[in-house]
């Protein structure tokens, strides 16, 4: 071979070579990409839940969604309500308060539920909050926000922006509150 046909040999070895090595390089993008999609799947899916927690043969709970997507298999795993939960919460004497948002995220190693949009909680007594995201410490039993919010009782109404509370609207805790509330005599 002379050596003009040999240079053009080796220059179409070497680009087949890389092209090769381009195309298999791609191939392999595209299942490194499926796979981590795959990866954060849900590991369970269910429609049209009503989930009943119970402690010592006593209903603490009773949870309502129309989807959950439970990501268990994942470094922190959450549950995911990506079309609302309606969640009824029973003290030790069976009074109930009321859940309900748009949206929710159960953290399962830190039991926090993460509520998000049209916020509302009620009780039986007629006392309601209203916020955009709040969080529920379920170890604790306790509610908390940082976001504005709305807090209805027979008193009056008041506004604010950041709140905690007990589940039963016992014991509050507000920030940067305003509005008309009666004082106890």
């Amino acid at each position: 071979m002379t050596s003009s046909k040999t240079n053009i040999f080796i220059r179409f070895s070497i680009i087949t070579i890389a092209f090769s090595a381009l195309v298999s390089c791609e191939s392999n993008f595209r299942e490194v990409q499926k796979m981590g999609f795959a990866e954060f799947a849900p590991s369970g899916e269910a429609e049209m839940i009503n989930l009943k927690y119970t402690d010592s043969g006593r209903i603490k709970a009773v949870l309502v969604s129309p989807k959950m997507l439970d990501y268990a298999t994942v470094a922190y795993p959450f549950t995911e309500f990506p079309k609302g939960i309606d969640l009824t919460l029973f003290d030790a004497n069976k009074k109930k308060t009321f859940v309900k948002s748009n949206y929710a995220v159960s953290h399962k190693n830190t039991d926090l539920i993460d509520l998000q949009g049209n916020v509302k909680i009620t009780n039986e007594t007629g006392e309601s909050l209203e916020t955009e995201q709040l969080y529920y410490d379920q170890k604790n039993e306790w509610f908390f926000t940082e976001k504005r919010f709305k807090f209805t009782s027979s008193k009056g109404v008041s506004y604010g922006e950041g709140i905690d509370f007990s589940k039963d609207f016992k014991k509050v805790n507000s920030q940067k509150i305003s509005g008309e509330v009666q004082q106890s005599e």
